[in-house]
């Protein structure tokens, strides 16, 4: 399984371990979407820390695992799985903390765009690849870490964004040594679970209320266009490329 889930104190642990790139199936979102969820609902817990293993935080959906069969129902399930994994993190009934190593691309962008707070190591980087797999989405969650024109010219070019530079934007918290990132991420984590757990929970509900965007409908809306690029045949041919290249 490539999602696991542990508890130590008042604080939740979701890894994400799917190698070799963290490149999640329709699955693999799906059982995000669960293990925050749950872990969310636990009375016993007062924060997720969501982080992966190996080589990065998240490379998005598995490109390989759509093109290997005919049809749209991977790609359809791909859309849901990622939207139902946003949605969690966002709704999730605790403050989420992603901790965030290596590269943080797509689907990546969606889960820590819609975290709490984000912790990121010195090597992390961020972007939305979409335009070049014939694809559209996240930037919702990206407007969200990074200001309106930056966004727009990360989108258009797909050039990733440092965590230096995402730190100086305000969006990521702090920004440490790969090697004390979880432990950096428990600290944060561990500060809000000393906190009375009925006012963490209100906090995370009302903050929620007043957000300007609704980060759900937005999603959605995006993804409305990935179906017009696959329509176009635009979709079809980035990712056969994509799997050509890699293979």
């Amino acid at each position: 399984m490539p999602i696991t889930t542990s508890l130590a104190g008042r604080v939740a642990e979701v890894v994400m371990d799917n190698p070799p790139v963290n490149a999640l199936t329709v699955a693999g979102w799906f059982e995000v979407a669960d293990a925050v969820t749950s872990a969310g609902r636990n009375p016993e817990v007062s924060a997720v820390i969501l982080r992966a293993g190996g080589r990065g935080f998240n490379a998005g959906v598995d490109i390989k695992e759509i093109e290997a069969f005919e049809g749209y129902d991977h790609l359809i399930g791909a859309n849901r799985g990622c939207y139902a994994a946003f949605k969690a993190v966002y709704e999730c009934e605790v403050p989420v903390i992603a901790a965030v190593h290596g590269y943080c691309l797509g689907g990546g962008i969606g889960l820590v765009g819609n975290a709490d707070i984000v912790i990121a190591s010195e090597d992390a980087t961020f972007g939305l690849p979409e335009v070049d797999r014939g694809a559209l989405g996240a930037a919702t969650h990206l407007a969200r870490l990074v200001p309106q024109q930056r966004m727009r010219h990360m989108v258009y070019t797909c050039e990733t964004a440092t965590a230096a530079e995402l730190h100086a934007y305000g969006s990521v918290l702090r920004v440490v040594p790969r090697e004390v990132l979880v432990d950096e991420a428990r600290a944060v984590a561990a500060a809000i679970a000393a906190k009375n757990p009925v006012a963490i929970r209100a906090a995370k509900a009302s903050l929620n209320g007043i957000d300007p965007v609704d980060v759900n409908r937005s999603y959605r809306y995006e993804q409305g266009f990935t179906f017009e690029l696959n329509l176009a045949g635009v979709g079809d041919e980035a990712r056969a490329a994509f799997v050509e290249k890699d293979s």
